[in-house]
Formats: C-alpha cells, sequence, structure tokens
C-alpha cells in the first residue's frame, strides 16, 4: 500500500452517493478564489445497494466509496481524510397542515402570536409524519417550511399582523428529513477511514451552482431528474421555500425502453443515454432482432412515460409553489431526454425557452470543467462548493434551556427549529392573558376580562432574540417564561346599581329593595368571589312602587316627568312621579306647532316657553322676535290656552 508523508489540508472531496452511480470529484481552492477540479470518478453500483437515493446495503456502498477514494488518491497522488457529502433530496419529505387557534378578539394580532401559530403548525406536522411511518424507530426533523395562506375567522388572508378576530389560522408546507439517513451515510464514511467534513442536502447543493444567489430573487425551480426520482426545489424572494420530488424518473424511461424492444436493463439504459447523444440507433433485443431507428422514431414511441414524468413534476411544483414560476433549471442525467424539457413547459404553460437544462458550461469560478460537462455533474459539484463555503458543519450543538441538544445543520438554523425539534409548545410563547372573573347577575352570566400578561422572552447568549434568530454551534438558547395577567376580582359595587332613586310627590324612594349573593342577604360592598350569584329584588313599575308604598293612587291620575304614563312603563333611576292636580297645562301653538305644556306655577308667562322649546338664545343670529297672536310679546306677558307664539332671529 502506498503511503504518503503528508496530507494536504487544502484538498476537497466531495462525494455524491446516487441511486445508480457514486461520483467523487477532488479540488483545490485557488488563490485568485476559484475551485479547481484535480480529479474525478464515477463508479456504478453493480447490485441494488440504493433505493430513490437512500442506503440499503451499506457494506456495498462502501466498497464503491472504498474504490472511489484509492482512484482518486491515486490520481492527485495525496491522501484524502475529509470528504463533504449530502443527503438525498428524494429522502425529505414535504407535509402540508394547516392549523387554527382561537385569540383575544380584543387585542391585535402580534407577530410572536404568528409565529408561534406557525410553530405550532411545523410541530404538528412533524408529529403527524412520524406517526404514519410504519418504521416508528425513524426519527424526522424539520428543515424549513413555507407559508401557503393565513385565515382570521376562517377568510383567507394575504397578513394577520395587527388585525383582531376570534380565529386564526395558517397553512404550510413543513419539510423533514428522517435521521436514520444521516445515520446510513456517516456509517459509509467510518467504515472507508474517513471524516466528514461538511454535509448538505442534495438540492441545497444543486441549486447554489446551478443558480446563483441573485437569481433567487425570481420564482424558480430546480429539477434534478435522476434514476430513481425527480428532487425539486423552489426559490422565492432569495430563499430555497420549499423541497418537493415525484417517484417518476430516469428509471422510468429505462423500463419502458425494455419493455418496448424487448431489452435486458443494461441495454436499455445504454439506449436511454443515447437518445440524447445520437440521431440514430443500432441495438438488439433478447430474442435476438436487430433494429436501425432514428431518436425521433423512439422518443415517439415512448413519449407516454416522458409525457407522464413531465405532469407529475409539473403537478408537484405548482402543488408546491402554488403557481407557475417564472423559469425552471433541469439538472440530473435524465433531464437530457429529448422532449422532457419542451412538454414540461407546456405542462406548466409557460413558453419552452422558459425550461432550460443547466450543465456546468454555466459554473463560474471553476477551473478543469474540460472533460465533465453534463447536468449530472452539478450536485457533486455542488457538494464541494459546499465544502469549501464550510457553510454546513455537520450538526449543531445548541444549550437550550439547559439541556444540550444536537440538531442537523441544513440552511440556516434558527430558534424555531430547535422548538420543533425539542417539542416545546409554542402556546408558552404568547403572553398569557389573566383568568376571566365569571358572575351572574338574575341569572345572567357575566365576564371581566383577565389583564394581559407579560410577553416570554427569548434570550440567545444572553441577549434578546426571536424566533427567527439565526443560531450557531454551542448557542445557549433560553426561553424566559411570561407573567400570567391577573385576574381582575371585583367588589359588589363595581357591578350593581346600588341605588335608584325616583320621587313620587317629592318623597325619595329607592327601587333597590334588597341585594343577595349566592341568597344570602348582603348590605356592604363585599369582594366578590369567582361565580358568585347576584340576585336584585327591584320595584320595576309603578303598580308594584305603590303597592310596596301602600298607596291608593289611581294610575291615571299620576304624572312621568310631566308626560302621562304608558303602559308597561319601566321605572328608571331620578323619575319624577307627580299627581295631575299638582300640575297645570296650558295648549299653546308654538311656531305653527300645538304644544301641551304641564307646570307647576300660579300662571305660565311668556318667558317660560323657553323652557319647553329647543331655541338656542345664546348664539345671537340677528333681531329677535316674539309674538303672541301676531303681537308683539312681553317677556312677562301670561298666557292662556289656545294663545299662538311666533318666536325667530330676523
Amino acid at each position: 500500500m502506498k503511503h504518503w508523508e503528508e496530507t494536504r489540508e487544502d484538498l476537497i472531496f466531495s462525494l455524491d452517493i446516487g441511486t445508480r452511480t457514486i461520483i467523487g470529484i477532488v479540488g483545490e481552492y485557488t488563490e485568485d478564489e476559484k475551485f479547481k477540479i484535480l480529479a474525478y470518478t464515477i463508479k456504478e453500483h453493480n447490485r441494488r445497494n440504493m433505493y430513490d437515493g437512500q442506503i440499503h446495503d451499506i457494506e456495498g456502498v462502501t466498497k464503491i466509496v472504498k474504490e472511489i477514494k484509492k482512484d482518486l488518491e491515486e490520481k492527485i497522488d495525496a491522501p484524502l481524510k475529509r470528504v463533504s457529502i449530502a443527503a438525498a433530496g428524494r429522502a425529505l419529505k414535504t407535509y402540508k397542515i394547516k392549523v387554527e387557534q382561537f385569540c383575544d378578539s380584543l387585542s391585535e394580532i402580534s407577530k410572536r402570536t404568528i409565529e408561534a401559530l406557525e410553530l405550532e403548525a411545523v410541530q404538528r406536522a412533524q408529529e403527524e409524519i412520524n406517526a404514519q411511518d410504519s418504521n416508528k424507530s425513524f426519527k424526522y426533523y424539520s428543515i424549513g417550511y413555507s407559508v401557503v395562506d393565513y385565515f382570521l375567522d376562517d377568510n383567507k388572508m394575504e397578513k394577520l399582523e395587527e388585525h383582531r378576530g376570534e380565529k386564526i389560522g395558517v397553512e404550510l408546507l413543513a419539510t423533514f428529513l428522517p435521521q436514520v439517513v444521516i445515520e446510513s451515510l456517516y456509517s459509509v464514511i467510518s467504515k472507508v477511514g474517513l471524516e466528514v467534513g461538511s454535509i448538505t442536502l442534495e438540492p441545497i447543493a444543486a441549486i447554489n451552482v446551478a443558480i446563483k444567489e441573485e437569481l433567487r430573487l425570481l420564482n424558480l425551480a430546480l429539477v434534478d431528474i435522476g434514476a430513481g426520482t425527480s428532487d425539486i426545489a423552489i426559490t422565492k424572494d432569495g430563499h430555497i421555500i420549499s423541497y418537493a420530488m415525484t417517484s417518476t424518473a430516469g428509471d422510468e424511461i429505462t423500463e419502458r425502453l425494455a419493455k418496448a424492444y424487448l431489452l435486458d436493463f443494461n441495454n436499455s439504459e445504454k439506449l436511454k443515454v443515447e437518445l440524447s447523444q445520437k440521431d440514430e440507433h443500432e441495438f438488439t433485443d433478447v430474442l435476438g432482432i436487430s433494429y436501425k431507428m432514428s431518436t425521433t422514431e423512439i422518443v415517439d414511441n415512448i413519449f407516454d412515460i416522458i409525457e407522464k414524468i413531465a405532469i407529475e413534476i409539473s403537478e408537484r411544483i405548482l402543488e408546491y409553489n402554488g403557481k407557475a414560476p417564472s423559469a425552471v433549471f433541469l439538472v440530473g442525467g435524465s433531464s437530457q431526454m429529448p422532449r422532457l424539457k419542451e412538454t414540461l413547459a407546456e405542462k406548466l404553460g409557460i413558453p419552452k425557452e422558459r425550461v432550460a437544462i443547466r450543465d456546468t458550461t454555466f459554473i463560474e469560478n471553476i477551473e478543469g470543467l474540460e472533460d465533465i460537462k453534463g447536468p449530472d455533474m452539478i450536485t457533486p459539484i455542488g457538494i464541494a462548493m459546499e465544502g469549501i463555503q464550510d457553510k454546513y458543519r455537520n450538526f449543531l450543538k445548541v444549550l437550550f434551556n439547559g439541556e444540550e441538544v444536537r440538531i442537523f445543520n441544513t440552511e440556516n438554523i434558527k430558534v424555531s427549529d430547535i422548538l420543533v425539534l425539542t417539542g416545546f409548545n409554542p402556546r408558552k410563547l404568547i403572553p398569557e392573558r389573566g383568568e376571566d372573573f365569571i358572575y351572574y347577575i338574575d341569572g345572567k352570566k357575566r365576564i371581566i376580562k383577565g389583564e394581559n400578561g407579560t410577553s416570554p422572552e427569548i434570550l440567545v447568549n444572553g441577549k434578546l432574540a426571536n424566533l427567527k434568530t439565526a443560531l450557531q454551534d454551542k448557542d445557549v438558547v433560553a426561553i424566559v417564561p411570561g407573567i400570567k395577567g391577573k385576574t381582575k376580582i371585583p367588589y359588589l359595587y363595581d357591578c350593581i346599581v346600588r341605588d335608584k332613586i325616583i320621587s313620587l310627590n317629592k318623597e325619595e324612594v329607592n327601587l333597590i329593595r334588597t341585594i343577595k349573593v349566592n341568597g344570602k342577604v348582603i348590605e356592604e360592598n363585599i369582594q366578590l368571589k369567582m361565580g358568585d350569584s347576584i340576585e336584585i329584588e327591584e320595584i320595576k313599575d309603578i303598580d308594584s312602587l305603590l303597592k310596596y308604598l301602600d298607596r291608593d293612587y289611581n294610575i291615571n291620575d299620576l304624572l312621568i316627568n310631566g308626560k302621562k304614563i304608558e303602559n308597561n312603563y319601566c321605572l328608571k333611576n331620578g323619575d319624577l312621579i307627580t299627581t295631575k292636580e299638582d300640575k297645570k297645562s296650558i295648549n299653546l301653538i308654538v311656531n305653527g306647532e300645538d304644544k301641551t305644556i304641564v307646570f307647576d306655577k300660579e300662571e305660565f308667562i311668556f318667558v317660560d316657553i323657553f323652557n319647553y322649546i329647543n331655541f338656542d338664545l345664546s348664539a345671537i343670529k340677528g333681531k329677535l322676535v316674539l309674538k303672541t297672536n301676531g303681537k308683539e310679546a312681553e317677556y312677562m306677558e301670561p298666557l292662556k290656552d289656545g294663545d299662538k307664539l311666533e318666536i325667530y332671529w330676523e
């Protein structure tokens, strides 16, 4: 075995462990900030070591990785100790979920409340994914989510912040990665005698090479069409907003060719690859029959499966993006299938120029690409680039509320990711209003709302933070609970009217007779207890009043506030009740309107009329005209029934 005297720390080694092939690349980062590829190796699995991007035969994969490692070490004449790897995007699970909760309609909806609602939805999605998985030993971790819609009182809303309502909701797409995928990758790397230098997700690696960061402000979709699946990543506003996948990809085309022309798998795979490279093809089926056909003829014959792949990819993009994106970039070996990109454009309803195959010719600041051209090399180069940038440091270790938490480091670990992982109840992040005080008056429920509580605080390394705060390795995260609001406990007289006074011929009477609390007569202003029942015995009408006072007045002889008593009149505080004998009345015509005025003076004079009509004397608007029966009137002039008064400004 060859031995090297020293290890080159500047070497970047990346592995793309795929369903059909494993690709290894070694390069170095030059002084002019370019990545120079020194060597690469591609080896196919000799048996089904992988299913849909997930390692099933660890020993089988380990054997091939050892061969790649040895081959690359010989090519560069240096040992390899550290490798950058990626978890397959096809292992991701994306789950759509809607969560609703009731809220305080008196308070504005805060940003903290919305974030807590989103966090609860992600946690619920994680619980449901873990519950659905037949292998209960699998543990799924959240690696991101995107909001589809907000809801306020069952109506769709673009934003919830600062609105008021009784019920809020959110529908979102949450993406998860099973821990077993990471563990199997680590197992292979360990058996080969390598260390994991960095780890990322394949869709992230691919998109970071295929779509420059400044382009991610656009709504774009990247589709990596491999052998087992087609992986989708969608960007918007500078971020990857969601991941998706379909279970139809290159193997579907291989199998379709095998059935159409009676080919074994290897010859069918070879023909599939050559469809994007040549116009004419010669091959022999398992019966020994030879064929000579054009690419157009073959593609026409198997177009149904090409269309099926395009339909499923377009449906996934529309489902997770909500609409057609601005453009679609295709990578992966099977992306080169003739007519696939045009059919995908048609199914998405976008111009065919907006669906493009992304190969290595688009990559900037990389040397040594002369022999590496195809779109299948995008992901391994992306994994290497992630290793250079060192953005994905295996797992982060974070101290959360005094306990160490390890989390797989994806693109941007936030406080909310730790809360999802640990199962922290997001409702504990919302200020807790004090308990409502409930009491009853004459059997009717009354509520005094509790006081608002103080907001819990999120601290990162002792500094105030929020759910969106990005985390680094060894950060210390703590949740300082808020203080629950107080319950407002009232006194009896805060809840009832203690006195309701009326006057009967100048005699004052309190209509409130007795006040009972829980059946006991109370005469003091006591502090109430939760659930107390208050009963008020009250004189409510004239009949009851006369009976209580033992008066034999005829109701028809009584006036209330100078007017005739109406049927079913309910007594009110301050009512003045008099007998008709104590009052005098006069019928006048004031500015053309008939008026009956009740008074208690010896005589009614002209100036008294201003106490019974709405006429503002304080704002002078000209000369005041006063007339009685068409003649100029005097202020102190006595009036009699039927007099016609005129009062106006001239």
